[in-house]
């Protein structure tokens, strides 16, 4: 007789918690985890002490109601969903954008919510190797996300490469640009990763130099597997640099009411920095694809060398194989048979053939 066991309540899902009691037991990462730096300016100076994003807001809010000038530049690396709505409520962002900020991979892109700028920034880094042939990757691209308001800058960065405590150093020496404020951080990050724009098309001129010099060299086999890498590398960048420029360019005539006349030149220096880079980077897009053709004819004209050089050492070949076919046949009555230098003759004979057409073959190039 059959008999079956009673299976254990947790399998029945008895004791199952529901979706609502795992979310509420979920052990959320606080928003320090992800805090890279938060601080607190007036007139450009740091004020000592550490904040979270929400006091240091609050302090700002009693800094101006005292008449003075204020605002607090948090920097996020990598924040999750709980820790961007975090911030975003204290800060009063716009969900469209701290979902943008949380999930990356966003085009370079400006965007406007109320008083709220969202600035999207691809960052670029060059990877060092030893020849664009031996190299997996060239460029490494990352991003980062700003928003600015009228007394903070939120800061989110995407990537290992994409820092900015380098550059919170160097303004915090200076202190004029901080003393623009919000938007004058906004200024100095996007002037930042331009110049990282030039600098990398700078270097990667080295890698299309090398590469264009392997592709015209007559001596050197052309391997085109890295001229396509490169121009894979080349059309990544492009596509991070491109979109900034209509993106800068926006400042100028949709948003002249959140800035000042000296930020906006400040911006217009910065487009056109970006626009010698987007210039330059289209430059090698088109010069690699003319050197893709240009490879393409060259493994072309080395295939029809190589062809040349078979058919002249199958010709060569043919005539021996054709003769020692002939007298294989084994006939009583074929010439020179029964003749004692017959053997010699023929040897002599196949040989001279074969001399003949390898001179003529080296005359025409051909061997």
């Amino acid at each position: 007789m059959a008999t079956f066991r009673a299976r254990p309540p947790s399998l029945l899902g008895v004791n199952r918690p529901r979706p609502a009691e795992v979310d509420a037991k979920r052990i959320h990462v606080p928003v320090a985890r992800a805090t890279v730096d938060c601080a607190i300016y007036v007139d450009g100076e740091r004020l000592p002490g550490k904040y979270t994003h929400a006091a240091a807001l609050e302090r700002v809010r009693e800094l101006e109601a005292e008449g003075q000038q204020a605002f607090v530049w948090i920097g996020l690396h990598e924040p999750d969903e709980f820790q961007m709505q975090s911030v975003a409520e204290v800060f009063g962002l716009h969900p469209l954008a701290v979902e943008d900020a949380v999930h990356a991979h966003q085009r370079p892109k400006v965007e406007r919510y109320d008083d709220t700028l969202f600035l999207v920034l691809k960052t670029v880094i060059y990877v060092p190797h030893e020849s664009v042939a031996l190299a997996r990757e060239i460029v490494e691209t990352g991003e980062i996300m700003v928003f600015v308001g009228s007394d903070f800058v939120v800061t989110v960065r995407h990537g290992d490469h994409t820092g900015l405590a380098g550059l919170r150093k160097k303004l915090e020496e200076e202190h004029q640009q901080l003393a623009l404020g919000p938007y004058g951080v906004m200024h100095a990050i996007a002037d930042h990763v331009v110049d990282t724009y030039r600098d990398v098309s700078a270097l990667m001129e080295c890698d299309i130099d090398a590469i264009e010099s392997d592709t015209f060299s007559p001596l050197t086999k052309t391997d085109i597997e890295p001229i396509y890498m490169l121009k894979r590398e080349v059309v990544e960048l492009r596509r991070a640099v491109s979109p900034l420029t209509v993106a800068l360019a926006r400042f100028n005539t949709e948003y002249k009411d959140l800035m000042t006349k000296e930020l906006l030149r400040y911006m217009r220096d910065v487009l056109d920095h970006q626009t010698q880079a987007a210039d330059r980077i289209a430059s090698y897009d088109e010069m690699l694809s003319s050197l893709v053709q240009a490879a393409l004819a060259k493994v072309g004209m080395q295939q029809n060398t190589d062809m040349r050089k078979i058919t002249a050492w199958a010709a060569m070949a043919a005539v021996p194989t054709m003769i020692a076919g002939i007298y294989g046949m084994n006939f009583d009555d074929m010439p020179e048979l029964h003749w004692r230098w017959g053997y010699p003759l023929v040897v002599l004979v196949m040989v001279g053939i074969c001399s003949f057409l390898y001179r003529n073959f080296r005359r025409n190039h051909w061997l």
